[in-house]
């Protein structure tokens, strides 16, 4: 039986520069990467992007950096925002705050103005518990008040995902989100995420992990789809192809 679709993407295209719906028009017309970047001073980010991602399942974007991993993430959660949990490549963070407070702003959007200002100066019970559990969960519980500028990339990357996690949001959104994990740490968040999300899309480089944990891989090459296919149907030489 066929899964219904999440998210579906339609002929989609980005551009970078000044006048993009000009440099849009030599695209379609049939003007490559290189000539419009020499020509026309745009980066071509994506070319007629086609694709769907299915209802509970783990969706992997794959490609070189640069490929249009990141800019194809940043889109779809455009789309789908207050439906999804994301962890940017970038993280986010906030390194004045505690790592309790970088958790909790997973959830800014859910509460009163005065709720998350109380919770600023005096948590509340029920998210210190919360929190708590997820960072255990994430192995650094014992971090919950530590800056997070003191914090090392590792932990940093496990603060975002923590976040997300608290989101709770239908859909995972991850941009790289083991990149500065360790090998068992990143199997640990894999399943953590795999088990806590019903619907993910995940860029990652990592084919081994992508064959592991992921249903279905779309290959993103010069900001286009070049593989699209379910993970039970490719050999990691196919993947291997992408780069």
């Amino acid at each position: 039986m066929a899964k219904d679709i999440k998210i579906s993407i339609r002929n989609l295209y980005k551009i970078f520069g000044p006048t993009p719906d000009v440099a849009l028009e030599h695209v379609r017309k049939g003007m490559g990467k290189a000539e419009l970047l020499e020509q026309q001073r745009h980066v071509l980010g994506l070319r007629d992007i086609n694709v769907d991602m299915h209802d509970g399942e783990i969706t992997v974007i794959m490609g070189l950096s640069g490929s249009g991993k990141s800019t194809l993430i940043r889109l779809i959660h455009q789309r789908v925002d207050r439906e999804s949990s994301l962890v940017p490549q970038e993280l986010g963070l906030v390194n004045a705050l505690p790592v309790f407070h970088n958790v909790f702003m997973g959830q800014l959007d859910k509460h009163a103005t005065w709720y998350n200002t109380v919770a600023l100066i005096r948590p509340f019970k029920q998210d210190r518990k919360q929190i708590s559990e997820l960072l255990d969960a994430l192995r650094m519980s014992e971090k919950l008040w530590i800056p997070t500028a003191s914090l090392s990339g590792g932990q940093r990357q496990r603060v975002a995902i923590a976040r997300a996690l608290y989101r709770n949001a239908p859909v995972l959104l991850a941009d790289e989100p083991i990149s500065a994990l360790d090998g068992p740490m990143a199997h640990h968040v894999m399943k953590l995420l795999k088990d806590r999300f019903k619907t993910s899309v995940i860029a990652l480089h990592d084919v081994d992990m992508a064959m592991k944990y992921c249903n279905r891989i779309v290959g993103i090459q010069d900001g286009q789809v070049a593989l699209d296919e379910p993970t039970e149907r490719l050999t990691a030489a196919d993947i291997m192809s992408l780069y």
